[in-house]
């Protein structure tokens, strides 16, 4: 990658981790709300560590070497950078299991978002999906019988992958669900400060999920997710820490979010299927939706 890429490259990982991640900031923020002020800043120093190190670096590395365990737990932090011949041949039969699996979970994750989740209708139709949620699961079901059907005729292992990907959706989904459900009751119970700070970080390792997933659209290194990532993470913090309750005028990033989602998920399944997507395309897809949305939004806001 020359220097430009890597530049496009980190600075659409910051937009996409910053913009997914604004429901985990409004969550953070409400119970941060209710702590006292030593336990808010060791949660925003420490705990940006660890979702930046431990959430947002190490979980895309164990990603990589589980799927590709022959270049060893080290190699797949390193194999991004290596031009052994070897090394790339190994990234490069892995990579369409990785890359189905995420994409089908992306694609998931927007359906869900489009069929039942509550939202603000930024674009004509979203209202009519929205009153056909019942049908979510038919969709989505059609979706992975094909794509788990063309899968087989290529490579099993991706077809297996594609169901991983439906899997994981699945029970990240329920942890979301179950974490928004406890967000409520945690306002009204008496935790201790070290209890909410616990509960912050098992919130953040889960809304972590779709970035990381989605980081993989981007590029498979693993520096740049982390520096990537890293930056999106921090600007989710200062997000929390500052005014909040602007970020909720602006009614569309959610929509821009989920519809970046949906456009990486296409990009990652191609690319599995064997279609060359160069990679200036996710980046730039990722900035010109969420600053549509942004804009559409502003508009909003300045009447608000």
């Amino acid at each position: 990658m020359n220097f430009f890429s890597i530049i496009l490259t980190i600075a659409g990982l910051s937009l996409f981790e910053t913009v997914s991640s604004i429901d985990n900031a409004v969550i953070n923020a409400e119970v941060l709300s209710t702590m006292g002020q030593k336990a808010r800043r060791w949660f925003l120093f420490w705990g940006l560590l660890f979702a930046v190190f431990i959430v947002r670096g190490a979980l895309p590395w164990v990603i990589i070497w589980a799927t590709t365990p022959s270049l060893g737990f080290l190699g797949s932090l390193t194999a991004t950078f290596s031009n052994d011949p070897k090394v790339i041949e190994a990234i490069e039969q892995t990579a369409p299991l990785l890359l189905v699996g995420g994409g089908t979970f992306l694609i998931f994750l927007f359906f869900h978002w489009l069929f039942l989740e509550p939202k603000n209708y930024g674009l004509y139709g979203e209202k009519f999906f929205h009153r056909q949620g019942v049908w979510f699961y038919a969709v989505v079901s059609i979706l992975l019988a094909g794509l788990v059907w063309f899968a087989l005729k290529i490579n099993p292992f991706m077809a297996f992958g594609a169901v991983v990907g439906s899997t994981a959706f699945f029970i990240i989904h329920g942890f979301k669900e179950n974490a928004e459900a406890s967000e409520r009751n945690l306002m009204n119970q008496g935790l201790t400060d070290i209890s909410k700070i616990m509960y912050l970080e098992v919130i953040d390792t889960t809304f972590s999920i779709d970035g990381v997933l989605g980081a993989f659209a981007f590029t498979f290194s693993i520096p740049l997710i982390i520096l990537g990532n890293g930056l999106g993470a921090l600007v989710v913090r200062q997000i929390t820490i500052g005014n909040i309750g602007r970020i909720k005028k602006y009614l569309y990033l959610k929509n821009g979010a989920m519809y970046s989602v949906l456009f990486l998920g296409v990009i990652m399944i191609l690319d599995s299927f064997g279609f060359h997507i160069p990679s200036w395309v996710s980046p730039l897809v990722t900035f010109a939706v969420i600053a549509y949305f942004y804009l559409k939004s502003k508009k909003i806001a300045i009447k608000l």
